[in-house]
């Protein structure tokens, strides 16, 4: 995908029946089905059947099998309640009739209540970083496959912008924590549900990755094979995907094969609009 207008376009689902939709898949370099993908998509699923004032505070989904990116994915939405101020769906996604992902959202109307936050921490501003790109164009004579490698992954339709260097944090071990701005890579005026989409299809980027860190000097040595199996996410306060949103992420636990991570998203002014969990598969296959 080049543009944003591409992903939205795949985010946009088919209405087969009243509560079962069909989505289509980015072609993802990896080869096989995008986890960020098939979150938004689920989001954007369950909003389909959602009462319009309602909107989503959380979500959290499972990964169960690999998506095969030839096959569509077929959305089937459970109305599980529609309370006075929740809505509550249950989302399985299907493919040749065998889920491989399933969530679980809520929404609720806007009310207003107490408020309070974390601190964001001051960290670089984007305006002073380069890009990934800008980072990975640096090693791209010195290590050629290397530089290849992350060429290819690094999604088009949004830009990131790294306050650490990630080509030392990919072939040096250090402390579990990452700290990136994001945005989309072109202004897209789009309504409150895509923008929550958006954040949770770009969300599922970085994040298994911080598990890795303090172990990148084994972990390269192997043909190491990642996977995430859940993800998690809670919507606190509205945003705008089109300006700057630091994405912080640290990971306190890794073990039994499995890499567990935290995030918190915060935009330029210091909100926290976000938080972010994710578990997932780090399994050495030894050459």
């Amino acid at each position: 995908m080049q543009k944003i207008t591409d992903l939205i376009k795949i985010l946009d689902l088919e209405q087969l029946s009243d509560n079962v939709f069909k989505g289509q898949n980015y072609n993802a370099p990896w080869g096989r089905v995008f986890g960020g993908q098939v979150l938004a998509q689920s989001l954007l699923a369950a909003y389909n059947t959602v009462p319009k004032d309602r909107f989503a505070h959380s979500l959290h989904g499972y990964f169960i099998l690999v998506g095969d990116l030839d096959i569509p994915v077929t959305y089937e939405v459970d109305t599980l309640r529609d309370g006075g101020s929740f809505s509550t769906r249950r989302v399985v996604a299907k493919q040749n009739g065998k889920a491989i992902f399933n969530m679980a959202a809520s929404f609720q109307i806007e009310q207003k209540g107490i408020e309070h936050q974390i601190t964001m921490p001051n960290l670089i501003a984007p305006e002073n970083l380069i890009t990934t790109e800008e980072q990975v164009e640096k090693v791209k004579d010195s290590h050629p496959k290397f530089y290849q490698r992350l060429k290819n992954v690094i999604p088009k339709v949004f830009e990131f912008r790294p306050v650490e260097n990630i080509i030392s944090k990919l072939t040096k071990n250090s402390l579990p924590h990452n700290h990136l701005w994001i945005r989309t890579s072109e202004s897209v005026v789009v309504d409150k549900r895509i923008q929550q989409a958006l954040l949770a299809y770009v969300s599922d980027y970085n994040i298994l990755t911080t598990a890795t860190l303090p172990h990148r000097e084994e972990l390269n040595k192997v043909n190491a094979f990642y996977a995430s199996i859940d993800h998690a996410i809670w919507f606190h306060r509205d945003f705008d995907i089109n300006e700057w949103l630091l994405y912080t992420i640290d990971s306190p636990s890794a073990s039994n094969s499995r890499g567990f991570s935290r995030g918190s998203i915060f935009n330029k002014t210091g909100e926290l609009i976000a938080s972010v969990t994710q578990e997932g598969l780090i399994r050495q296959q030894f050459k």
